[in-house]
C-alpha cells in the first residue's frame, strides 16, 4: 500500500506561522482499496519511506472511542479532582482486537449481583443480572449443590499429590549450602510470621524439617491493605540456581 504526504506549505508566499501551523496530512486514493475487503476495519499495516528507506509494517493506531485510566495512573499523573468532565453516557459494550487473525471479539459489561453462601458474607457468588429467571435459579441451585469444591482462599486449596508432580530445585551441586546467620524480628513481625506458618501447614503447603542445608531469613513487608505480607530471603540460594538460557525478553 502507497502513502501520499500531502502538504499545505506553498513558498514563500506562506507566513511563517502559517507553516508552523501546517502538519502533513497521511492519505489514501481509490487505487489503494484494490485488493482489501470493504468495508476496511481491520489494523492499518502500511509501509513508509523515510529518508530514503523503507519502513516495513507500520501500525497506525486508529484509536478508540473510549479508553480507561485507573486510578493509580490517574494519581501518578498530578491530575485534580477539577481536571475531571461529568459524563453520564453508559458503556455498554468493548471490542477486543485478536492480532492473530485480524478479528474482532465484542464483550459486554454485564451487572452482577452476589448470591450469598450461608451466613458468612465474605463468601459468595457473582451472577449477570440479564440471565432469565429460571436459568439464574437452577444455576444458583446447582453452585450451593457443589459449594464444597470451592476453596475461598488460598489455605483451604488442598495440596498437590506427589504422585501427580513433584518439584525439585537444580542447585549446582559445586556450590557450598548456605546457612543466613538469623535476624531478630520485631514483636509485630514475629506473630505476622507465626500466623502464616499456621496457615501453611494446616494447609499442608510446608512442613517442619531440622538442620536443613539452606537458610534463609523471612522478610516481611506491609501490603496496601495495612496487612502483613512474609516473604523469604532466597538471594543466596538464587545465586546457586543455574540461569535461564533463553530469558524472557519482557516480564509481562
Amino acid at each position: 500500500m502507497s502513502v501520499a504526504w500531502l502538504s499545505t506549505e506553498d513558498g514563500d508566499r506562506e507566513s511563517k506561522k502559517a507553516k508552523k501551523e501546517a502538519s502533513p496530512v497521511l492519505g489514501f486514493s481509490d487505487e489503494d482499496k484494490i485488493g482489501t475487503i470493504q468495508p476496511h476495519d481491520d489494523a492499518l499495516v502500511v509501509t513508509l519511506r523515510i529518508g530514503g528507506y523503507d519502513v516495513k509494517r507500520v501500525l497506525i493506531n486508529q484509536g478508540s472511542v473510549v479508553e480507561v485510566m485507573y486510578p493509580d495512573l490517574y494519581k501518578e499523573l498530578n491530575l485534580k479532582s477539577k481536571d475531571l468532565t461529568q459524563y453520564d453516557s453508559p458503556l455498554q459494550s468493548t471490542t477486543l482486537a485478536l492480532p492473530s487473525n485480524g478479528s474482532t471479539k465484542e464483550t459486554k459489561c454485564e451487572d452482577l449481583e452476589k448470591v450469598a453462601v450461608g451466613n458468612d458474607p465474605e463468601r459468595f457468588f457473582q451472577v449477570s443480572s440479564e440471565i432469565p429467571p429460571q436459568e439464574k435459579e437452577e444455576l444458583i441451585g446447582f453452585l450451593r449443590e457443589n459449594v464444597d469444591i470451592f476453596a475461598w482462599n488460598a489455605y483451604e486449596a488442598p495440596r498437590v499429590d506427589l504422585s501427580f508432580i513433584c518439584h525439585h530445585l537444580n542447585v549446582n551441586p559445586s556450590i557450598t549450602p548456605k546457612k543466613q546467620p538469623p535476624r531478630r524480628p520485631s514483636k509485630e513481625h514475629v506473630d505476622a510470621i507465626r500466623d502464616e506458618m499456621m496457615k501453611l501447614k494446616k494447609a499442608e503447603a510446608t512442613k517442619e524439617v531440622f538442620y536443613p542445608e539452606w537458610l534463609a531469613n523471612t522478610v516481611v513487608v506491609k501490603k496496601k491493605s495495612r496487612k502483613w505480607r512474609v516473604c523469604v530471603d532466597f538471594t543466596d540460594l538464587n545465586k546457586a540456581y543455574p540461569k535461564d538460557p533463553f530469558p524472557m525478553p519482557q516480564i509481562d
